[in-house]
Parts: C-alpha cells; sequence; structure tokens
C-alpha cells in the first residue's frame, strides 16, 4: 500500500516527550491557543487527527459576527465581547476579513417584541420571527457596544420603495430593510492555517502537527498515533487542552475521561454558481429569519453564492453530510426573499456541514442553545496525572479572546506571566499590511524590484495572501518557475510553497485548506492530476502515491461535499 512519509523534521519532537502544553484539535479554538502560548515561551505541541481547521472550523459561514439575535437570550456579554473581537479581526487580518455590510428584510413590524423579554427572562425557549421595531432596538445596542472603536459604519434603516431600488428582485412584500456592518472571512481555513505558522514562527519550543491522534492515556503520558504511517508514540504533558469541537467527550474518553460536554448541531452551507443571484445580493450579505425562526443567509463569495445555513441536532460528527432535505430547506427561504428568482440543484457546485461544539443541550430549540464559550476542567485521578481542559462553545469570532482567557488560566497553572497581548497583534499576512491604494502599490513596487516578480504576479500573492506573498515571492524567484497548465493564475513553485511551508500531508489539504479551488468550483479532474504531481514532486511522493492521493480526494469530495469531477 501506498505510504505518505512524515517531513525529516518530524523526529525532532520525538527526541524530548516532556512538553508543559499539549493541545489536541488545530481548528480556531486550538490554534488560537497555540498561537498564543507560543507567544508566551510556553513549550507546547498542538496535535489534530486529521488536517488543520478541517472539521466544523471549516464549515463556518464565513462571518465575523456579534449575534444580533443573543441579545434576546440575555447574553449581553458575549455580543459585547464578538463585536469588540469582529472589529479587531478587521484590523488584525485586513488580507482575509473586510467590512460586510449586511442587510436583513423584515415583513412584520411588531413580531418577536413580546417574545424577546420571554425569552430574556428563559420563559420561552420556541424559535419565533423578529419584526423590524425588536431588531431595531438590538442594533441600537449592537453600535453602541464598538461605538468609540469606529471600525465599521452604524447601522440604517431603509422604507420599502429604497429597499426595492436596492434590491429590485426582493421581495416586494417587504415592508423596510436593515442594513449594519459585521464582517466577511473570506477564507477562514487559510487565517487557521496561518494562525498556526505564526506559532511556530515563535521558535522551536512549538511544534504543531495534523494527522496525530490521541488514543490513549496513563499515568502521565499520552498515547499518540500517526496516520499517516500507523506509529505510535508517547507524550507528557502538565497540561492537556482539549479543542477538538464536537469529538471532545470521544478524545476525553481516549483519555480516561468519561464526560458529557457537547450536545452540538449541525450546519450545512451550500455554494451556488448563480450569476443572477450573485447580481441580486451586489456586495451585500441578506440576512434574515425563515419562518421557523430560523436564522439564514445569502452572501457573497467572490463571484459565487453562499448560502445558509441549518441548526439540527447531531450526535456524530463524522456523519455531518448535507442532506436532500436541507436542500429544499434552503430552496424555500431563497423564494421568501427573492421570489423571481429560481435555483436548481445543477447550480450547487459545493456543498459542506460541520458540527457545532455547543454545550449539552439546554433546549430543545437549537438555535436557543448559547454559542458563548467556556473551559471545563477535568482534574487528575483514574490513572492519569495531568488535568485535562475541555474548551466547550465558542464562535470563529471570539477565537481570540476565548484563546487568551485559556492562555491566562494555563499560565496560572505553569507559574509563568504573560509576555505579549493578542490584542492588537496582527495575523499572518496581515503584519505591516498596506493601508490604502497607493501604500499598496508602493509595496508591490518594491517586492517586484526585490524578487523580479511582475507586478501582476505579485498582485495575485498580494490577494491571497496579504504581505506573506513576500515569502512566497521569494521563494517562487528562487527557482525556475511556471504556471499550470490547467489553472494559468497558479504556478508550480506557488504550489511547492504551500506543500513544503504550510504542512500539507494530502492532496485535499491543498485543494480544501490551503486554497480555495474545490469550494469556487474551479478544479476539475486534470487540474487535480496536475496539483497531485507537483505536491508528489515538492513532498517526494512516489506515483503510487500520487495516484492514491487522486483517487482518496475525489472520493471525499463525492461523499462529504457532492463534487464529483469530470
Amino acid at each position: 500500500m501506498a505510504t505518505i512519509k512524515r517531513p525529516g523534521d518530524f523526529e525532532s519532537m520525538l527526541q524530548d516527550p516532556v512538553v508543559s502544553v499539549l493541545i489536541i484539535g488545530g481548528g480556531i479554538n486550538g490554534a488560537g491557543v497555540f498561537r498564543d502560548l507560543a507567544l508566551q515561551g510556553v513549550d507546547v505541541l498542538l496535535v489534530d487527527k486529521g488536517d488543520f481547521c478541517s472539521g466544523a472550523s471549516a464549515a463556518t459561514s464565513h462571518m465575523a459576527h456579534g449575534g444580533v439575535r443573543y441579545l434576546e437570550n440575555g447574553e449581553f456579554r458575549l455580543v459585547r465581547e464578538a463585536v469588540r473581537e469582529r472589529n479587531r479581526l478587521i484590523r488584525n487580518a485586513p488580507h482575509y476579513v473586510r467590512p460586510l455590510p449586511t442587510t436583513m428584510p423584515f415583513f412584520k413590524w411588531f413580531s418577536g417584541l413580546f417574545n424577546a423579554p420571554l425569552k430574556f427572562l428563559g420563559w420561552l425557549h420556541e424559535p419565533g420571527e423578529r419584526g423590524a421595531v425588536v431588531t431595531k432596538i438590538g442594533l441600537w445596542l449592537y453600535d453602541a457596544y464598538t461605538r468609540t472603536q469606529g471600525t465599521v459604519p452604524r447601522h440604517r434603516f431603509a422604507a420599502r420603495r429604497k429597499s426595492l431600488a436596492q434590491f429590485p428582485q426582493l421581495n416586494p412584500r417587504v415592508l423596510c430593510t436593515a442594513t449594519y456592518f459585521d464582517g466577511a472571512i473570506l477564507v477562514p481555513e487559510r487565517l487557521c492555517v496561518e494562525l498556526i505558522v505564526d506559532g511556530l514562527a515563535a521558535g522551536p519550543h512549538a511544534a504543531a502537527r495534523n494527522y496525530l491522534a490521541a488514543v490513549g492515556a496513563a499515568d502521565s503520558r499520552v498515547t499518540l498515533r500517526d496516520e499517516l504511517t500507523g506509529e505510535s508514540f508517547s507524550v507528557q504533558p502538565e497540561i492537556v487542552i482539549n479543542a477538538s469541537g464536537a469529538w471532545i467527550d470521544a478524545v476525553n474518553g481516549a483519555l480516561q475521561r468519561e464526560t458529557r460536554f457537547i450536545g452540538g448541531t449541525k450546519g450545512s452551507h451550500l455554494i451556488l454558481d448563480h450569476p443572477e443571484l450573485r447580481a441580486a445580493i451586489g456586495e451585500h450579505e441578506i440576512f434574515f429569519e425563515n419562518d421557523d425562526g430560523r436564522i439564514v443567509l445569502i452572501f457573497p463569495l467572490r463571484d459565487k453564492v453562499l448560502i445558509g445555513t441549518s441548526d439540527l441536532h447531531c450526535d456524530d460528527p463524522d456523519s455531518a453530510r448535507c442532506t436532500p432535505q436541507e436542500v429544499d430547506y434552503f430552496w424555500a427561504m431563497i423564494a421568501k426573499v427573492f421570489p423571481g428568482i429560481s435555483v436548481q440543484r445543477d447550480q450547487i457546485i459545493f456543498s459542506f456541514s460541520g458540527v457545532r461544539p455547543l454545550p449539552a443541550r439546554q433546549s430543545d430549540a437549537t438555535g436557543q442553545i448559547s454559542r458563548d464559550h467556556s473551559v471545563r476542567l477535568t482534574w487528575p485521578g483514574d490513572g492519569v496525572d495531568f488535568p485535562v481542559y475541555s474548551l466547550v462553545g465558542g464562535k470563529w469570532t471570539t477565537f481570540r479572546a476565548f484563546s487568551e482567557q485559556v492562555t491566562d488560566m494555563t499560565l496560572t497553572v505553569l507559574g509563568r506571566e504573560r509576555r505579549q497581548s493578542t490584542r492588537n497583534l496582527p495575523i499572518g499576512g496581515g503584519k505591516d499590511y498596506p493601508r490604502g491604494a497607493a501604500a499598496e502599490q508602493r509595496w508591490l513596487a518594491a517586492l517586484s524590484a526585490e524578487t523580479g516578480l511582475q507586478l501582476a504576479r505579485l498582485e495575485i500573492l498580494f490577494r491571497r495572501y496579504g504581505t506573506r506573498a513576500a515569502a512566497a515571492a521569494a521563494f517562487i524567484a528562487a527557482d525556475a518557475d511556471q504556471s499550470l497548465q490547467c489553472h494559468p493564475y497558479f504556478s508550480q513553485r506557488e504550489i511547492a510553497f504551500l506543500a513544503l511551508h504550510e504542512r500539507v500531508a494530502h492532496l485535499d489539504d491543498l485543494i480544501l485548506r490551503r486554497t480555495s479551488l474545490a469550494m469556487l468550483g474551479e478544479l476539475n479532474a486534470e487540474l487535480l492530476a496536475e496539483l497531485a504531481d507537483m505536491t508528489g514532486a515538492a513532498l517526494g511522493w512516489s506515483e503510487a502515491v500520487r495516484q492514491a492521493e487522486v483517487e482518496r480526494t475525489c472520493a471525499l469530495l463525492a461523499d462529504r461535499h457532492g463534487v464529483r469531477l469530470h
């Protein structure tokens, strides 16, 4: 059977099995804690049984938002934290997070006005449609939380006539619309990977490995199994941080800890190639409530449209797939808002599902389960000598604040002091990011003079990687390069850079999480074969491994994402 070998530096982490902190789970929470601990000088090892950002963190709605609807649940702290963290993300990761005008259409004025206080008091748990008046109150509070930051404009309302002038295909029954600003996370998978790259750059005391599963524990040791080679070995952590999301209880079981912390819900999304719908929403996200009270969205994702999301109980995160029933649900909600636009199943180019790591059920109504985060501590005992911190809940938007909380707890236990705050710290390609068109052109011109690459090529790299384009350009310029035959906007050396410098282990890591080729419908069988050759050349894959990777990727795309390559 064809096997993939680890990079040559993998053995170095086995020489000294003692580590202060072991983080299990390389999604957004695990990556955030890893970077923060690494910046504080803590020796830390991050492992994930799959690729980084391949679980629920890859199934996001691509939004950095505060969650207006959480106000009626009385979660004022969460909303205040989230809108502030949204603004920090826009500042700290400007290459991947941009202000997003979000428009909410309303078909009722006063709906929810009496339900909202009952939900706040905990006397009502059923979802219900919120009208314009109660949402106006929420948006006023939403703006007030970050008024002094001034990162995004305040909300505004528009009457029917003005709303239909701006969105001609909107349902003519609309009474008014509200537009406010949140953040669009353009490439969440890359943002997560760059957090890990930043952590690794802090020094040799930080290590991160994908495809490394925690499968057992005894005394002071955790047993890790290499999912690429099948080999097992152990490490000795002082503290274990379980950031495995919907798999938290399963991982705790492997660590001899029986817990029931998670009661996750499945969220599914579709990517449509639908020029008419894309033109109808412009650069706005359309964000509204369906008849069942569930918040749903129509999101501009480059030249495509992202549709989401469902909210269904799910006990097995490995089984999460977008079902035909969910597609029907999305079709019905599009018809409510844009009744004149027809959508067909052959316009779906990609689908994805993930399970939110929400706390064990507090409500039968999935939308009422808190999205706040918490740390559950499991003390040493039952033959295991280390404590386990389980990271329950949370949102993409608040990962930095959650990571800060967990890091501060960990530093206290280790008897160390915080060296550096992450509040205003740029992420990856957001470092030294040029602000404004003139500054950007100067930055690109200087990089062109340094590397000899054409400005047009550097502009593409800058759009993909922010200022990390400088590292990519230096690598590309170091040897002869040429464009891919099946995708002229990628080159052979760029693919090699991603494979060698961003921990690519499987072909699907490249097409799903280091690039957006699969999600945006740019992938075909010929391009996949070419990418296998380029990745294989960089990583030393044999011909048998390359063919096995193509077959594995095709099967994964068909099973999880409804994509069949031709």
